[in-house]
């Protein structure tokens, strides 16, 4: 009688039937996070560049000269309309909605001719510095130039995970030197 119950556990761990189905009940799950998590961390990245894109766009188009007679407040407000109609072009042709971008609190910069023009909505605008000192590495003094800070909501979809419905805002920042005239 002893020697039956040991001969019927060893058969039945040698037995290998349905093992691949238990092992597919148990990796299946994992492997469909991990592709889910590839997924919308891909997404999240596609939105990085195109904010970013957008705010290089939008200090290019900034930089260039709007004017004949500049120097007043008046012609920087126009660079900095500039730089948020070109940021908002870019994020339509990413197909990104401009107004659910938000300003970011940009650092705080010496201003060329004394004061920053800045000009930050709280949400649908970024937010433009001009005109603004840019340090340059190894030469004296900076240059002139514009700034653009955004940043942009991205709700993640993990199920069972604690980044589930998360919202986080991705940020991107931009800066030029402004041409002259």
């Amino acid at each position: 009688m002893k020697k039956l119950g040991f001969n019927f556990v060893r058969r039945l761990w040698q037995e290998s039937r349905g093992a691949e189905i238990a092992e597919a009940a148990a990796v299946l799950p994992v492997m469909f996070m991990v592709l889910l998590g590839i997924f919308w961390f891909g997404q999240a990245f596609s939105i990085y560049g195109a904010i970013t894109r957008a705010a290089q766009e939008g200090v290019r188009a900034g930089s260039v000269p709007q004017c004949t007679t500049c120097g007043s407040p008046l012609i920087y407000s126009s660079y900095a309309t500039t730089a948020q109609t070109a940021v908002n072009n870019a994020l339509i042709a990413s197909h990104l909605d401009p107004t659910q971008m938000q300003s970011l609190s940009p650092p705080t910069f010496t201003g060329c001719t004394g004061s920053v023009s800045l000009s930050c909505g709280s949400t649908g605008a970024a937010c433009v510095q001009v005109p603004v000192q840019l340090l340059t590495s190894g030469q004296g003094g900076g240059h002139c130039g514009i700034s653009v800070y955004l940043q942009y909501p991205f709700r993640f979809w993990l199920p069972f995970t604690s980044l589930n419905n998360q919202q986080i805002m991705l940020s991107a920042s931009a800066s030029a030197r402004m041409e002259a005239n």
